[in-house]
């Protein structure tokens, strides 16, 4: 199969639309990653987006669907304080969990009775959504368990050859996934953090929980982004908490002594901490200096990173709340830890 890559006018809509009609998969722009786009009615379209990945079967999609469409052809209950969420935040990096049994194919959410929907608020996201007027999932469109792709350049990287089109919508200026949150029960509860806080929602609803998965236990995961090792580069990893900096300059000396002739060390970290990496002997990749920047960046430069070098130090910001419990989330899925705790 051949994979064109396209800017997002009428005539790349128009085939984009012919695409889902057909059961097909179109790769699409979000504020937040690229996703791998097909109609959420459609067993076959599902199925294929989860065979195109080599997503397991238990990880459920979300729905992305326009401003304007009717949350009610698609859920079961919509709680006020779901309708107060939406207006402070949507469209926006935030996806509402509602409870949902049968509106759409059963695949989707993995045997739970619930659905959970998005708004994206990149204007080439909502052109393609009111061209096919009808819900679509979109998980990332990447190969599962790889670094999830803020440009059209890095999904052609890993589909490339699995899918026909690729709506390019330039670079992703919020760089990771959407906050989840789920709302079937009295007030909401975060699933999976990202660009919209845990302080952010408390300001408009008063209560918002968070969410410890017990998957010891057998439960179903509820949330994409839960399992596995996720948003992983493919090279060596090694990750350091802020407190432990002296820690990674000891394991960058000791990969320069003994790996001489190869690709070598670079090390990721904020730009405060730049210059004392670049004196131990290491590639530094700025991850950036506050924490919309280092969202941004971040799958960018593990994208970076597993082209640049054998072995990549990560080392974590200093600010944990905010924004960064969403960043600090990824890092630790997506690198092996030597002494996060």
């Amino acid at each position: 199969m051949q994979t064109q890559i396209k800017e997002i006018t009428k005539e790349s809509l128009k085939e984009a639309k012919k695409i889902i009609e057909n059961g097909g998969v179109v790769a699409i722009p979000t504020e937040t990653v690229y996703g791998l786009g097909g109609d959420a009615f459609n067993d076959t379209a599902v199925k294929n987006i989860f065979e195109i990945k080599g997503r397991p079967s238990n990880n459920p999609l979300i729905a992305h669907v326009h401003k304007d469409y009717d949350l009610s052809k698609i859920t079961d209950y919509d709680p006020p304080y779901a309708k107060k969420l939406r207006e402070a935040f949507l469209p926006g990096p935030l996806t509402l969990v509602y409870p949902s049994t049968g509106k759409v194919s059963p695949l989707v959410s993995c045997g739970l009775n619930t659905l959970a929907v998005r708004v994206p608020s990149h204007e080439g996201a909502q052109a393609f959504l009111r061209a096919v007027e009808i819900p679509i999932v979109a998980p990332s469109a990447n190969v599962s368990r790889h670094v999830s792709p803020t440009s059209a350049e890095h999904v052609f990287d890993d589909l490339g050859g699995k899918i026909p089109l690729i709506l390019d919508g330039g670079e992703c200026q919020g760089g990771i996934e959407s906050t989840v949150c789920d709302c079937t029960g009295e007030y909401p509860v975060i699933l999976r953090s990202g660009l919209v806080t845990r302080e952010m929602i408390e300001k408009v609803v008063g209560t918002c929980g968070e969410y410890t998965p017990d998957l010891k236990s057998g439960e179903k995961v509820k949330s994409p982004g839960v399992l596995y090792k996720h948003y992983a580069p493919r090279c060596k990893t090694m990750l350091f908490s802020a407190k432990n900096a002296k820690n990674a300059k000891n394991a960058i000396s000791a990969y320069i002594a003994e790996n001489l002739e190869n690709k070598g060390v670079a090390v990721l970290c904020e730009e405060k901490r730049m210059e004392e990496f670049e004196k131990a002997g290491a590639k530094v990749l700025n991850l950036g200096k506050n924490q919309a920047e280092m969202a941004m960046r971040l799958y960018k430069l593990l994208r970076e990173a597993e082209k640049l070098c054998e072995l990549l130090i990560v080392v974590e910001p200093e600010e944990t709340g905010g924004i960064m419990a969403g960043v600090l989330n990824r890092l630790r899925k997506a690198c092996t830890s030597e002494d996060v705790k």
